[in-house]
């Protein structure tokens, strides 16, 4: 577990889940498989099941208040490679859920990746590999 504590945990969780959340609605549908897949997250992340639908309800709040999504890559940056990597997955999961991905999705996870400082070519591999499992 990356968190120092229970409250440390929610937080960062609220931020993370803030983040898929607005990759979920930047194509203008989010939909409840999107809200499935961000939620599983949540749980593989270490969220007690009892708390996750209050850290997605307090999610949604904080990312429809937000100006960047700077506030929300700083948890994700801290992260180990592995765990960025899983995050990366579920940011393309989210965006492949509907079989396409558009030019402001592309654009989102062109900016993250640089943001997230992963390089290119793992952001390619990355997005092929759950291409692929949606098609």
């Amino acid at each position: 577990m990356f968190f120092k504590n229970n409250q440390n945990q929610n937080n960062d969780l609220t931020k993370i889940a803030a983040l898929l959340i607005h990759a979920a609605k930047i194509d203008e549908n989010f939909t409840i498989e999107e809200e499935k897949i961000i939620e599983e997250t949540i749980l593989n992340l270490g969220a007690n099941q009892e708390n996750v639908k209050q850290i997605i309800i307090e999610s949604k709040k904080i990312e429809e208040k937000a100006n960047q999504i700077l506030e929300f890559t700083k948890e994700v940056k801290n992260m180990e490679e592995a765990k960025k990597i899983k995050i990366i997955e579920t940011l393309w999961k989210i965006i492949y859920s509907n079989k396409e991905a558009d030019m402001y999705e592309t654009n989102l996870m062109r900016r993250l990746g640089g943001l997230l400082y992963i390089d290119n070519q793992t952001m390619g591999d990355i997005k092929d590999k759950i291409k692929k499992k949606f098609e």
